[in-house]
């Protein structure tokens, strides 16, 4: 059978493992509070909120817990599965190299950049969103750090700004080459909703999502090829996006603004005169920013039987322009969107960065077990990673557990 986790269930476990952590760590401290942020699937919009365009996440039931205490000091100490970084705030940067707790110790550096009185911070984490799988572990990382410092040091900033400071830390300080919605769904997802955000403004709407009263789930396979946005590949992405709309004259991350709705078709002449590497990374954003608006036009109030077939051939052309036209599916996941469809998924795509990474798929619930085993056959076949699957339940966003 495939897995179904609860966000109880991992706020337990995970509040349990990292609370011991802490008192492993740094003594008989009692720590001040414990904080959730989860990871994120994308039903669609992929790459697009870089550029201006609309993205539809939902959150996931997995995430990260930190415990955390205020400290009187400069000192950020943190710790995680046994790794622990120390720093003063004064030292945080990019050149220090501070790996993995880059993520954390960035919320800290973007604060105190925005003028914010920033305490030192004892944290212990502990996380079950899977690493290298497009699903935002890093997100969940920075928007526990930032929701934790937000309460300890009273700084009063409301879920968006939470949301900006994770940011910011991913960017400046990790180096990943994100755009917002990572750590914006991360925050204000809802559970049974998927965001519905448009980048450019921050405009949300929460989306009807309960997929299980429909009789479907939102399947998602992790192909285990690996899934690195700290690398050149991503970057060139961005930087082709960017010429693109240098090209066209529109302002850098405003490319999915020339699209008015779904009507793509006004810019169509005007790409038809890029050379040919960004004009198909500007017909990709466009044209899965437009995609968004086509998913939630057939949602409607909800997700049905009826409106299935319909957003599933709007993921698998998401698919098709992830990788003739932004170039970063890899041969696993699109052997794994094929066998998922082929065994019954209404659509599937690859979700998230890229070059590995996760495929998510809209199916009837009593067809999962047979699309997996196909999925599964395809992978040995191909010689690919035995394929892991579990069902995406649209669940809550970040919020203080104690």
């Amino acid at each position: 059978m495939t897995q179904e986790i609860t966000s109880s269930d991992s706020q337990s476990r995970l509040l349990a493992e990292a609370e011991a952590l802490f008192a492993r760590e740094f003594g008989d401290v009692t720590p001040d509070g414990a904080w959730w942020a989860p990871g994120r699937v994308n039903i669609v919009g992929e790459h697009t909120d870089y550029n201006g365009g609309y993205v539809l996440p939902i959150a996931l039931p997995t995430g990260t817990v930190a415990v955390a205490r205020r400290r009187d000091d400069d000192l950020v100490r943190l710790v995680s599965e046994g790794k622990r970084v120390e720093v003063r705030l004064g030292d945080i940067s990019r050149e220090a190299s501070l790996g993995w707790a880059s993520y954390a110790a960035g919320v800290g550096w973007a604060a105190a950049r925005d003028g914010l009185d920033v305490p030192g911070l004892d944290i212990a984490f502990a996380a079950d969103v899977p690493r290298g799988a497009g699903l935002s572990s890093s997100a969940s990382l920075s928007c526990s750090t930032a929701s934790a410092w937000n309460d300890l040091a009273g700084w009063g900033l409301e879920r968006p700004a939470t949301a900006r400071l994770g940011r910011l830390a991913e960017n400046e300080i990790a180096g990943a080459p994100t755009g917002t919605m990572d750590q914006m769904a991360s925050v204000l997802c809802e559970a049974g909703s998927a965001l519905r955000l448009e980048t450019l403004t921050n405009d949300t709407e929460q989306v009807p999502f309960d997929l299980d009263s429909a009789g479907l789930v939102l399947l998602v396979v992790n192909s285990h090829a690996p899934h690195e946005l700290v690398d050149g590949a991503y970057g060139e992405r961005r930087r082709s996006c960017e010429e693109a709309a240098d090209l066209l004259g529109i302002e850098r991350g405003h490319l999915c603004s020339e699209v008015d709705g779904r009507d793509v078709s006004a810019v169509d002449a005007r790409l038809e005169e890029l050379p040919d590497v960004p004009r198909r990374r500007a017909r990709h954003v466009i044209t899965d920013s437009a995609r968004v608006l086509a998913v939630h036009e057939a949602l409607g109030a909800g997700v049905t039987r009826e409106s299935a077939p319909a957003v599933g051939r709007v993921l698998s052309a998401s698919h098709a322009s992830m990788r003739d036209d932004f170039e970063i599916t890899v041969p696993a996941v699109d052997t794994l969107a094929a066998a998922l469809e082929d065994g019954g998924a209404y659509g599937a795509r690859m979700t998230g960065g890229g070059f590995g990474g996760c495929v998510i798929a809209l199916i009837d619930a009593d067809r999962v077990d047979d699309a997996v085993e196909l999925a599964k056959q395809r992978a040995a076949k191909g010689g690919f990673a035995e394929p892991e699957p579990f069902v995406a339940l649209a669940s809550e966003g970040a919020k203080r557990l104690k």
